[in-house]
């Protein structure tokens, strides 16, 4: 099956600009939390919670590194490395390159000198090795804990292969569940949940409820999957819990929902294990659940931002402990969709939410109904990912990761994906998918991973 590359249409209503940069400048009350007992919250900063009012973008700090693909969602380990999700990108190796609908880099440094590394021993998940009845496995959620690599890999409701005729319906495309896969020794080795390695990737047909953590539940939620970041290696984590969210399903109504379940960290790979967030009690404590069908909604977020056409994607949140001010920050977008329900039919929207605890309330600080980064007005910006190891030692800073679906101009990337299949089914040697990629670049040249800083404002 094609990946998100291939589906974008020309024909998007690109340029159409909502409201630039509106911030929404908020209190928030201490009396939110109900009295709560906090599970990881430094309480002599509980008062920064009151006076943050909104949060400053910093145009001129934007940063666009080459490795190239899309999400980035992070997790700092132990080895002091934040390990990075990658989809849909092409990455240069030691020894091939490679058109991967996922893979995992490792970085150092920080955000104006990241250097990037790949992991040789992660499972190859590229377009080459994928067969007609393959299904495409995308790495979100991601969680780096006691030397351990969890990822959660979305999947879709529809095979890769010509013959498979629903596969050309764009509207009947969505992720409908995920697989969870982990290495034991910080990215050498991996394996299935079970333990069993190497890892699989069970065809369409093949998928069930055995081999995956989610698969065809209740309107598809839990389909995409977040993982709550705690510092290093977790370290700020007080109550022994793993936070997990992801929208509530695929369809404007239920995909600006967010649902969250909570697991004890050492029962990750064990979904009977797992807690639904199940609403609040009358004391306003939050409620648990080992009932998927009794899980609650833990926030919404505004309504007009899911496509309908290539594949339901938004609202799919970055949310990290910020421990110098003892609070939660959660990061998320809207896809900016045309009046058709193309994807990036105009820019997107990002806003910023913070809170006492992983399971709220949440109070927005920040809104862009057209999200430009640079002031870019040709920005089709998305999936914003806070990066847990490069928050100031203040709290009051942090750096924003995104891509930008952005083309140098209009069917730029329609001829490159032309030339790369070519290529491909020629089964050409390593060089000249290298010039490929470097054409790529030209083609889209903002498709990558991307930094920016940003600053609390503080009354």
């Amino acid at each position: 099956m094609s990946t998100r590359r291939d589906f974008l249409k020309q024909t998007a209503a690109s340029g159409v600009v909502a409201a630039a940069s509106m911030q929404v400048a908020r209190a928030v009350e201490d009396a939110g939390s109900g009295g709560m007992e906090q599970p990881n919250v430094d309480k002599t900063n509980l008062s920064w919670r009151s006076r943050i009012k909104s949060v400053i973008r910093r145009d001129e700090t934007v940063l666009r590194y080459g490795v190239h693909g899309d999400n980035w969602h992070m997790s700092w380990a132990s080895d002091d490395r934040q390990y990075v999700s990658a989809c849909d990108g092409v990455w240069f190796t030691d020894h091939s390159i490679e058109d991967y609908n996922s893979r995992i880099f490792a970085i150092n440094g920080g955000p104006r000198d990241a250097k990037f590394h790949d992991i040789p021993g992660y499972p190859i998940l590229g377009s080459r090795t994928q067969k007609p009845g393959d299904t495409r496995y995308y790495n979100f959620g991601t969680l780096a804990l006691d030397r351990q690599i969890y990822q959660f890999m979305s999947t879709y409701n529809r095979s890769r292969g010509a013959d498979d005729q629903q596969n050309s319906d764009v509207n009947n495309l969505r992720f409908n569940g995920a697989k969870l896969i982990y290495s034991p020794d910080n990215g050498r080795t991996w394996h299935n949940q079970d333990g069993s390695t190497p890892v699989t990737w069970e065809p369409w047909g093949m998928r069930s409820r055995n081999t995956m953590v989610f698969f065809e539940e209740d309107q598809e939620a839990f389909s995409l999957l977040t993982v709550l970041q705690m510092g290093k290696n977790y370290e700020h984590n007080r109550d022994g819990y793993i936070y997990v969210y992801a929208p509530n399903g695929n369809t404007e109504g239920t995909m600006n929902e967010l649902v969250m379940f909570r697991v004890p960290k050492g029962k990750l790979l064990d979904r009977e294990h797992y807690e639904y967030f199940a609403g609040w009690s009358a004391d306003r404590r939050p409620r648990w659940s080992r009932d998927i069908k009794a899980r609650a909604v833990v926030h919404t977020f505004p309504r007009g931002w899911v496509n309908s056409l290539i594949h339901p994607f938004a609202w799919q949140p970055s949310v990290v402990y910020n421990a110098p001010l003892g609070l939660y920050m959660m990061a998320n977008w809207g896809m900016g969709t045309a009046p058709d329900g193309l994807w990036f039919g105009k820019p997107s929207y990002l806003g910023f939410w913070i809170s006492h605890n992983p399971w709220g309330p949440w109070t927005q600080i920040h809104e862009e109904t057209a999200w430009l980064p640079a002031g870019d007005e040709r920005a089709r910006a998305y999936q914003p990912q806070i990066a847990p190891k490069w928050i100031a030692a203040d709290g009051k800073s942090f750096w924003l990761v995104w891509t930008d679906y952005q083309e140098k101009d209009k069917g730029a990337l329609e001829r490159f994906n032309e030339r790369m299949q070519e290529k491909l089914q020629q089964n050409n040697p390593d060089n000249d998918l290298a010039k490929l990629s470097v054409i790529l670049r030209e083609y889209q040249p903002f498709y990558a991973f991307n930094v920016q800083r940003y600053d609390l404002v503080v009354a």
